[in-house]
């Protein structure tokens, strides 16, 4: 029996995670679930698996879920707080940690897991973005084992060879990253300019949370998990390939130097990344429908444009300079995302705020965690003047 904290438990991947861990209550119990605004459901779920603990943000949401779980007569103790976070991240009686906060809120309590040298089933991209240097020095330190969940991550990681998928390649030419090319794959300039987020966030393939969504549609998610595959992967940009591939069937590929070419394919879900993670290196079912490509038919592919999708090439060209560019990429995106969603600014204006917040830094390699912080800090309050002055 393994015990598990879900990091992010309400959202898209936390509930595919403990969609799996249910299906296999005889190997898996759940130590803490966190969350953030959905209180309902973190009480149903805390009710439902048992949950030692729950960690909410702050001291006032904490009183709402302690009234939820009163009600429910459900024993789950109730803390809060970023130390709180890392505490159920490190715990000793933790074996694995799913690490599934979105965005820059998930960097402190991940990296508590990494310090505690526990199995950590990464789905917060968002680390390796901002502090890639400092984490995967973290992991060698600490031993722990990291797993990539991505599921364009994890497919590398079941395509390289056993035993060195986080270090230099023997044999490996490059990397491929596959992208669906999200809602907007078709559409013109102009008419992103006139995109909602309701548009946005109508992901045809995949049921995802809307920042996730968001940043799918304007293609910046593949910018992020090309930086994280730099990380994961021990390569280099200019060995990292972008593929539009509409069915979101092969998750990703890798090509080696003999002319080979191993793919790893599934329906998209993300179940079957989650299930590889938590049973690595056995297997272990995860419920979802077998892959039929003889009903599918046909793959299609093409490549990307950046000029629609100026996002990726930002992301191509921050992977490259590195330093704390990155991190500032990323803080940039995040506010200029929910500004998006707010309506304060046009999905087109997304990659304007993240490009003119990028051009008033001069970056640097941070030494410490810290560092990576004060650059996060710097450039949300450039890119929030950045959007003021767009909607004046």
């Amino acid at each position: 029996m393994q015990s598990i904290t879900v990091l992010g438990a309400t959202g898209s991947i936390g509930e595919s995670t403990l969609d799996v861990l249910a299906q296999h209550a005889d190997k898996y119990s759940v130590f803490a679930l966190t969350g953030h605004r959905q209180l309902d459901k973190l009480a149903a779920q805390c009710l439902q698996h048992n949950a030692q603990y729950a960690v909410v943000n702050d001291k006032a949401s904490a009183e709402k879920l302690r009234a939820l779980l009163g009600d429910l007569q459900s024993t789950t103790e109730v803390l809060f707080g970023v130390e709180s976070l890392c505490e159920v991240a490190r715990c000793e009686q933790v074996d694995m940690v799913m690490a599934a906060i979105v965005g820059a809120a998930g960097l402190l309590p991940t990296l508590a897991a990494v310090d505690a040298g526990k199995k950590v089933l990464l789905a917060n991209k968002e680390s390796l973005v901002m502090a890639g240097g400092l984490f995967m020095q973290a992991v060698k330190t600490s031993g722990a084992t990291l797993l990539p969940i991505d599921s364009e991550h994890n497919a590398i990681f079941q395509c390289l060879p056993e035993g060195n998928s986080n270090g230099q390649q023997s044999g490996v030419k490059k990397i491929i990253l596959s992208a669906s090319g999200g809602p907007f794959r078709t559409w013109t300039l102009e008419q992103m300019k006139s995109a909602t987020p309701e548009q946005a966030c109508a992901h045809p393939n995949w049921d995802m949370g809307n920042k996730i969504s968001v940043d799918s549609a304007s293609m910046m998610n593949k910018g992020l998990e090309l930086i994280e595959a730099k990380w994961l992967f021990n390569t280099e940009p200019q060995h990292i390939d972008i593929l539009v591939h509409p069915q979101s069937v092969i998750h990703s590929l890798v090509h080696y130097i003999d002319g080979s070419v191993l793919a790893q394919l599934g329906n998209p879900d993300m179940r079957t990344p989650i299930a590889h993670g938590l049973a690595w290196p056995q297997r272990i079912t995860s419920n979802v429908p077998d892959l039929d490509l003889g009903e599918i038919a046909q793959l299609n592919f093409e490549s990307p444009d950046t000029e629609r999708f100026p996002c990726l090439q930002l992301a191509y060209d921050v992977a490259t300079t590195g330093g704390d560019a990155p991190a500032v990429l990323n803080a940039a995106n995040e506010v200029a995302v929910q500004a998006f969603l707010n309506r304060r600014i046009g999905f087109t204006e997304i990659a304007q705020v993240v490009e003119n917040t990028l051009s008033g830094f001069v970056f640097s390699e941070p030494q410490s965690l810290e560092a990576v912080q004060d650059a996060d800090v710097r450039a949300r309050a450039v890119s929030s003047d950045l959007i003021k002055r767009l909607e004046s």
